[in-house]
């Protein structure tokens, strides 16, 4: 049985600003390799729902999870971590039948990843619905989840319970894809579950990439399609070192990234949604609403943040301060 900690003593029952379901992971990063090719390897604490809570956490959201993770060694030090992050952890089952999941990350040269998984089963897909804590839910302004808890069952099915409680419930419900193509039976199934999400979601967080992979079309076209043809009230698409697009029904703007030395791009993209929708909620607007003036507001901050974070290695431990962040943003403008 999971121990209090002290963020739950901390926040008591303070209302939530946002909540997230999903997969709480170590990824092991490569640091380098040897002269066959084998790396040597770096644990970080990771998940992208997680990654995604904890930028929110730093820029001063109160968060909280819902996910499992093994009751082994690497999963008490994540549910340490994020605890530090200053994340809600009771909404975290410790598994003794499996594994904490395990993400293998190597880096090209650029610091871009490829992903390989322990995961067959790894806990977080053990999530079942029985184990769901409804009433955080029921706490939260915004419910967050990703495709990753699609990919079997019986996470699968205990996700699309707490969306349709969240929804029920009223909720702002945020979505990022987060195409993991390794994970999935076939290409198909993921673009069924990952389609299927992007019909639940007012505000949806996805990549140039991951645009390609649903419809084969430009970032634009991509945000076009989610306002006008899934019922998305604001699209955000990232597009790496080039910035970001974000529209809504009435506004659109580009953002450019500033220029960063990156040494690991892993967690960038959550971190961008995290931040993104900490500015978001600080402006107490229907996403709907925004003006182009306040899109720009927010993926300006958003790309910076995700930009600095790929400077230092891993998701949640890079994510960088609000200062650093005004500073670049400020740095830009001259």
């Amino acid at each position: 049985m999971k121990v209090l900690m002290k963020s739950d003593l901390k926040r008591g029952n303070m209302m939530l600003d946002v909540i997230a379901l999903g997969e709480l992971l170590i990824d092991f990063t490569m640091v380098n390799q040897d002269d066959h090719g084998y790396p040597t390897l770096a644990a970080h604490p990771g998940g992208a729902p997680c990654n995604f809570l904890a930028a929110l956490s730093r820029y001063g959201a109160k968060t909280a999870f819902i996910g499992k993770v093994g009751d082994d060694y690497f999963g008490n030090l994540l549910i340490k971590t994020i605890d530090e992050a200053g994340i809600l952890t009771k909404g975290i089952i410790q598994d003794t039948s499996c594994f904490t999941t395990l993400a293998f990350v190597t880096l090209d040269e650029h610091g871009n990843r490829s992903f390989s998984f322990a995961r067959k089963p790894g806990a977080d897909l053990q999530l079942r619905e029985t184990e769901l804590k409804l009433s955080l839910i029921e706490e939260a302004r915004v419910f967050h989840f990703g495709t990753l808890s699609l990919t079997d069952e019986p996470a699968r099915e205990a996700t699309k319970m707490a969306v349709a409680h969240a929804k029920s419930c009223g909720k702002l419900i945020t979505y990022d894809p987060n195409l993991r193509l390794p994970l999935w039976p076939s290409p198909e199934t993921a673009r069924e579950q990952i389609l299927w999400g992007l019909y639940q979601s007012d505000i949806v967080k996805i990549s140039d990439e991951e645009v390609t992979f649903l419809w084969s079309c430009s970032p634009e076209e991509g945000a076009e399609k989610l306002i006008a043809e899934y019922g998305a009230k604001l699209a955000m698409v990232t597009c790496g070192s080039k910035g970001c697009y974000l529209k809504n029904k009435y506004a659109s703007c580009h953002t450019a990234a500033p220029r960063v030395e990156p040494v690991d791009t892993t967690g960038a993209g959550d971190i961008f949604g995290g931040s993104a929708v900490s500015v978001f909620l600080g402006m107490n607007k229907a996403p709907e609403d925004l003006s182009q003036e306040e899109l720009f507001t927010i993926g300006r901050f958003a790309s910076a943040a995700a930009s600095l974070s790929t400077e230092h290695p891993g998701g949640i431990l890079s994510i960088p301060s609000r200062e650093a962040v005004l500073e670049t943003i400020a740095a830009q403008k001259l």
